[in-house]
C-alpha cells in the first residue's frame, strides 16, 4: 500500500485505486449482507423496504462523514441515494418473494 504522495507513476496509482476498489467491493457485499437480514426482518414485523425516516437519516449521516473528509456533501449524496434505491429494489425483491 502506497500513500497518495507516495505514487509516482500512473501504474502506482491504477494499483492503488484497484486495491482499493476491492476494498470497496467486499465492503457493499458486508452492507448487503446487513440488508438481506433487515429485509427478513421486516418481512417478519410486517415493515416495508422503504422506511423515508430511515433514509434521510442515512443521508444525513453520509452528508455529515462527507464534510469530515473534506468531501462534497451534495455530490456523496447523489451517490448515496443511488445505494439506498438499489438496497430498498434488493428488500423489495425479497419482499415480494417471501
Amino acid at each position: 500500500m502506497k500513500r497518495p504522495q507516495d505514487c509516482t507513476t500512473m501504474a502506482d496509482i491504477r494499483a492503488e485505486i484497484d486495491r482499493l476498489d476491492e476494498a470497496l467491493v467486499a465492503m457493499f457485499a458486508e452492507r448487503t449482507a446487513y440488508i438481506d437480514r433487515a429485509a427478513a426482518i421486516k418481512e417478519k414485523v410486517g415493515l416495508p423496504a422503504r422506511i423515508d425516516d430511515r433514509v434521510e437519516q442515512v443521508v444525513a449521516n453520509v452528508r455529515r462523514h462527507a464534510a469530515a473528509h473534506g468531501l462534497p456533501p451534495d455530490k456523496l449524496e447523489k451517490l448515496w441515494r443511488k445505494l439506498i434505491d438499489w438496497s430498498i429494489e434488493r428488500e423489495e425483491d425479497h419482499l415480494r418473494k417471501g
